[in-house]
């Protein structure tokens, strides 16, 4: 995360502003044949982050059907957006007939209209960062403060969002800088990163009850938390990225029934992680300032005997082309994953999908840091069909 931030703050004067540009209409891009459709899932949507401080998150969208991947569609579905989508998108969800994404920079969660991806309306949220849904409530995690590293961070908290008026209505003081979330029955968990805090990171995940929406608890688990996924059987599984020196990324579990860790991983590093069933897919591009590289690796672990079962879920030996592994989602569907590259970080990247067997079977150019993807059981109206 430092490495990032520091190499992201360079872009920071070279902002732009859309005001008086010509809005740039998307790119389609046919990457297979018409597919018939047999599951629910008929698409996806993939939330580039844009580098800090150039105003350049987009959205882009695969249709199933027609095989047609497009690329920057926020823009001409939404003309009159003068932010355009914003600076830095931190993740993308979907809630009832609403697309949400989390615009960490600017300072709000975008919200759409699934099926339209047309604007609905912003909810204001300082440096926020993730969001979670609850029976008619979006949790959205918040750094609280400026995006800068300062020693003297505040804590950070969590944002009660009603869904329905889309507007604040409560807010829960947790830990600093809090990341990721999970919901397991009447609780929230918040993994809290400290990572503005450097070298002095927060270690806890903070525990909401959502009845009173207050924290009732910190359990200690590791340094800089980040990641956070919840398995069939009540466990949490939670990512700790270390100090990037000494003290190396591991995967951790938290059992929700006690709220105590219960394994350590300690030869798992973790960027990022993503359940299909009983399948945890894990990479990690772990960051060294001893050596200034990158360590990648990739591993699937099997939740239920919490045992690791592959350390390369690429067999294709495509894994090579992959400079930087920065986002990873399966299609609950079909099985098959996905992975983004991030190249060099202020360049078009690239999506990768694999079948179930890890044999790529397509790729594509996407914006700049791909980075979040959230499929959707309904279809996007093609453009010409909202005129």
């Amino acid at each position: 995360m430092r490495y990032l931030l520091i190499a992201c703050l360079v872009a920071l004067p070279f902002a732009a502003c859309r005001k008086g540009e010509p809005v740039l209409p998307s790119t389609q891009i046919p990457v297979t044949p018409p597919t018939h459709l047999d599951g629910s899932v008929k698409g996806f949507f993939l939330l580039n982050e844009g580098n800090m401080g150039s105003n350049k998150a987009t959205l882009d969208y695969y249709d199933y059907e027609t095989g047609i991947y497009s690329r920057n569609i926020f823009a001409e579905r939404n003309p009159d957006v003068q932010h355009e989508l914003g600076d830095v998108g931190n993740d993308i969800q979907i809630y009832g007939n609403k697309l949400y994404a989390v615009i960490n920079c600017s300072h709000f969660v975008e919200v759409m209209d699934v099926t339209t991806a047309r604007h609905l309306a912003t909810v204001s949220i300082p440096n926020c960062r993730y969001v979670v849904f609850k029976e008619g409530y979006a949790y959205v995690s918040s750094y609280a403060g400026p995006v800068q590293i300062d020693p003297n961070a505040r804590l950070g908290y969590v944002a009660k969002v009603d869904t329905t008026t889309l507007q604040v209505i409560d807010t829960c003081v947790v830990g600093y800088q809090p990341e990721e979330m999970v919901v397991v029955d009447d609780k929230l968990y918040v993994a809290n990163s400290g990572g503005y805090r450097v070298p002095d990171y927060d270690r806890t995940v903070s525990v909401i009850d959502l009845n009173t929406f207050r924290e009732i608890r910190k359990i200690d688990v590791a340094v800089n938390l980040h990641r956070l996924e919840l398995d069939r059987y009540g466990n949490i599984w939670v990512s700790s990225r270390g100090d990037y020196y000494d003290t190396p990324s591991k995967t951790y579990v938290i059992d929700s029934r006690t709220d105590k860790v219960t394994d350590v991983f300690h030869l798992l590093p973790n960027s990022n992680m993503t359940l299909a069933g009983d399948s945890l897919y894990v990479y990690s591009t772990e960051w060294s300032w001893y050596t200034e590289t990158f360590a990648t690796s990739y591993a699937i672990v099997d939740t239920r005997t919490k045992t690791i079962l592959t350390r390369n879920f690429i067999t294709d030996g495509t894994e090579a082309e992959i400079t930087v592994p920065y986002g990873i989602a399966v299609n609950p569907d079909t099985g098959e994953f996905f992975v983004t590259d991030a190249k060099d970080y202020v360049t078009p990247g690239r999506l990768h999908c694999y079948d179930r067997n890890g044999v790529r079977k397509w790729s594509v150019t996407t914006g700049d840091i791909p980075a979040h993807i959230v499929f959707t059981d309904r279809r996007l109206v093609p453009l010409d069909e909202l005129e």
